[in-house]
Order: C-alpha cells, then structure tokens, then sequence
C-alpha cells in the first residue's frame, strides 16, 4: 500500500497575496492522482461510474484510502463529501483513513443469516477467531444467496459454500480470492439448440413490438414482486412513455432463502439474456443496466464473457448493455434504490 507521509507534489497560492504552507481542505496527492488516472484509464468519467470505479481501485488495492478517494474526487469533478458518503455506505467497501491501519491482505466474510446460522455459521466464526497469525480479519456479513448450501464465506471474489473451518482456513492462508466459475450452458451450446432465433426474429422485422406485447398479455404471465401486475401490460405503458427509455435488470435479491437468480444466472445465463434483449428491443430501450449483486462475483464473470460474445455477434451494440456491480447493500434489492446505486449514489 503506498505510504501516507509522502510527500505532497504541489502548491496553491495563498489568498490576498499571502502565502498558504498548507491549503484548507484534504490536499490532492499526486502519486495517488497517477495511480487513480491509469486505473480508469480513458472509460468516460460519468457520474453514473462511481461506485464501478470504487470497485476497481478496491480490487488493486484492497481498499479505499483517503488519498485515493480524494483523487477520485478531483478526477470525477465532485466533492469529496459526495465520494466518501457513497464509500461509507456500501458493506463491502473498506475505507481507511489517515489514522486507521491498513486491513489485512485478507479478509474472510462469514454470512450469518438465518439459513447459515441454522447450518452451523457460528462455530464457524469461533474456529476462525481462536488465535491465529494476523494474516486475514473476520467479519460477519449479511445473506450471500448461497442458502441452499450453506454456511457460506466469501474471500475477496471467491465464495466457498458449503465452508468449514479447514476449507476456509486453507483459502485464506493460500489467498484463494479469485471467483470459482460453474459449469454453465454458454453462447455456443444455447445457439445450437435454436437459442436466440425469437430475438434475431425480432431484429429482422418477423415480429413487431405491438405483436410480441400482445402474444405476452394473451399468455397472462403476471410479475412476481406482489402486485401480480400483468407484464404484457406494463411492457405497453413502457412503451407510451416518452424516449429516452432504459432498462434496469435487477439480480440483486438480498433476501435470506432466495437465491432463484442465482440459480439460474448459474446455470442457463443465456435465457435470461435473450429475453430482456427481446424485452428492450419491444419497449425500445437505448439502454440496459444489469444490476448484479455483489456476492455473486462468480455470475459476474461468465457474464462479461458471455456479453462479449453476444456483442461479437451483433445480438447487441457494445455497450448497450452495461453489468453493474452492488457493493453490499441489502436495500439495494428494492428498486428505487437499485436505481439511485446505478446511478452511483447512496441506495
């Protein structure tokens, strides 16, 4: 990690003439600017792309510290306040300050929901606590939707489920943190098995929206949030709306005992691909946000693979579709908080 007493690489000049040692407010760090710079590289810096952005210096880092975020700050054009309010909020961010030490190189999350805690995550909890060498912290984290094989504990972007004192000890001690991805139906398998001919039907006028609106209400198939609202309905109000319009997927279920996204996400990804590409493309979305909960590290990377592909095929401009990542916020499951997180706000 670098270190904080270095020294600052710049000057401001002082007010009336008078010259200012120290400038009021945090000073910008030129080697942490440097490092931040070539972190986002040249991707937009749209405000929309905060939290990605925290994500990604978390990843190099393993936190976020103060000289880091004030760089953000300068280089997205906000205040700092605005930066650290969003860093402060997420679970899964780890902000340092000045004063505060470093984490540890690792860090083990144990999930002690009411599943896992019915599934032994509390003799799990004490077996990683005995003393041991500082090497990794503990801490006790919400539902990771691995509930139907739990206890669960996730490792930077590695969750092991189910875990035991021996399994979990032995990836922290041998830094096991990158994501383990399942064995899933990918691009290649799907479309040999007539996979994305309704969408490419679409594309090239076979269908209309007002059709495949009116085959989706004559099926009666209801949303499942509770109000049992008719989707075939809600796709025709989208549509009278005036443009532009987006789309927001959300697969941030944060509830102990659902993992059905998961679930499926896992195993047939290309399904629930093809058909909110066919929903975008009825209601005429420019734009889809595929808000992806953060526990689910797994899903995210056979999804990058699998977007790349579809973009290779011209099924959807790159771009278009964009995968959004949580950071630990079980409110960011209701939508209107799904929305304030994709625009990289406070959920």
């Amino acid at each position: 990690m670098l270190d904080k007493q270095r020294v600052k690489r710049h000057s401001h000049p002082g007010r009336g003439g008078r010259g200012m040692s120290h400038p009021k407010g945090r000073q910008l760090d030129a080697d942490a600017h440097d490092e931040i710079r070539l972190i986002l590289s040249d991707t937009p810096r749209s405000r929309d792309m905060l939290i990605e952005f925290m994500h990604l210096i978390q990843d190099k880092f393993g936190c976020l510290s103060a000289d880091h975020l004030v760089a953000l700050a300068d280089e997205m054009k906000l205040s700092l306040t605005e930066v650290y309010e969003v860093a402060t909020f997420y679970a899964h961010f780890d902000v340092v300050t000045e004063t505060e030490d470093e984490p540890p190189p690792i860090t083990v999350r144990v999930c002690d929901s009411v599943t896992c805690q019915m599934l032994g995550a509390e003799k799990l909890i004490a077996a990683l606590t005995e003393p041991k060498a500082n090497k990794y912290r503990v801490l006790r984290a919400p539902c990771m939707g691995a509930c139907d094989k739990g206890p669960a504990i996730s490792i930077g972007h590695c969750q092991i489920a189910p875990a035991t004192p021996e399994k979990a000890l032995n990836a922290a001690n041998g830094k096991t943190i990158s994501p383990d991805v399942p064995k899933y139906q990918d691009f290649e398998t799907y479309s040999s098995d007539n996979g994305y001919e309704l969408l490419k039907s679409c594309l090239r006028g076979t269908f209309t929206p007002d059709k495949v609106i009116s085959i989706l209400k004559d099926s009666n198939l209801r949303g499942l949030g509770g109000a049992g609202f008719p989707a075939g309905q809600k796709w025709e109000f989208v549509r009278l709306e005036p443009q532009p319009r987006m789309m927001a997927v959300n697969a941030d279920e944060g509830e102990p005992g659902t993992f059905k996204d998961r679930w499926f996400l896992e195993r047939e990804p290309h399904r629930i691909l093809e058909g909110l590409l066919v929903a975008a493309w009825a209601v005429e979305a420019e734009k889809i946000y595929f808000y992806l909960r953060d526990e689910y590290p797994q899903i995210r990377k056979l999804l990058l693979k699998e977007l790349a592909k579809l973009e290779n095929a011209g099924l959807v401009k790159k771009g278009r579709l964009q995968l959004r990542r949580g950071a630990g916020a079980y409110i960011c499951g209701e939508e209107s908080a799904m929305l304030e997180s994709i625009e990289g706000k406070r959920g």
